[in-house]
């Protein structure tokens, strides 16, 4: 699977819960200007006491321009957190690119480094948790479901690496993706920077648990 797989096809906004698809290159611009108002909202009172009329007051827009794409908070805060995760997606892309790493952990050294830098420089993202699909009241049958990094992922360690492919791997990653999320959410609680302890702990984690199954990475 090649590397770029991991964002293609995979949309800002994500929800077809969206009331207006992004067509024309103005309606993209003005949601992400509503997701930018409600990142700088959740980061500054957290994404429970986030509110519609709170998003449009900051974005400097009508609330009937909030309604317009967002029926409610709960779509708004699904699709800002569709879009942060695409632009995670993005950012491990580029540093695979840049870094063409020749082993299979430097390139999982590339998503954490990637998932770390997202805490310090993407807007709501710390609050928005990277595992949760959105557990805010979006009924079941209108969740949606993409494939996850996780799998994805396998896929491009599998083929480029030689990893063995299957539901084992799959699997082996989704465990350090919940390591990784909750060691290194743990990291942003108090250190706007990251808790250097806690980043160090989540990689040597990560990286033992992975190894004891799919080799050395030396």
């Amino acid at each position: 699977m090649p590397i770029n797989d991991l964002v293609a096809g995979q949309s800002t906004v994500g929800a077809p819960l969206v009331r207006t698809e992004p067509i024309q290159e103005r309606s993209a611009a003005r949601i992400d200007a509503l997701l930018d108002a409600a990142a700088a909202v959740v980061d500054e009172i957290g994404f429970d006491r986030l509110t519609t009329a709170m998003v449009a007051e900051r974005a400097g827009a009508s609330i009937g321009t909030v309604y317009r794409y967002f029926p409610d908070r709960i779509v708004l805060l699904q699709a800002l957190r569709d879009r942060a995760l695409l632009r995670y997606r993005r950012s491990v892309v580029e540093a695979i690119d840049a870094q063409s790493p020749a082993h299979w952990w430097n390139a999982v050294e590339c998503a954490i480094d990637a998932f770390v830098g997202m805490f310090r420089t993407e807007p709501g993202f710390r609050i928005i948790r990277f595992t949760d699909v959105e557990r805010a009241g979006v009924p079941e049958d209108e969740v949606v479901r993409p494939v996850s990094f996780a799998q994805q992922f396998a896929d491009i360690l599998s083929d480029e690496y030689g990893l063995p492919s299957g539901e084992e791997l799959s699997f082996r990653l989704e465990v350090v993706v919940e390591i990784m999320d909750s060691l290194i959410n743990r990291a942003f609680v108090e250190d706007p920077e990251g808790d250097e302890r806690f980043i160090g702990e989540a990689r040597t984690v990560a990286r033992e648990y992975l190894e004891r199954r799919f080799g050395d990475s030396a």
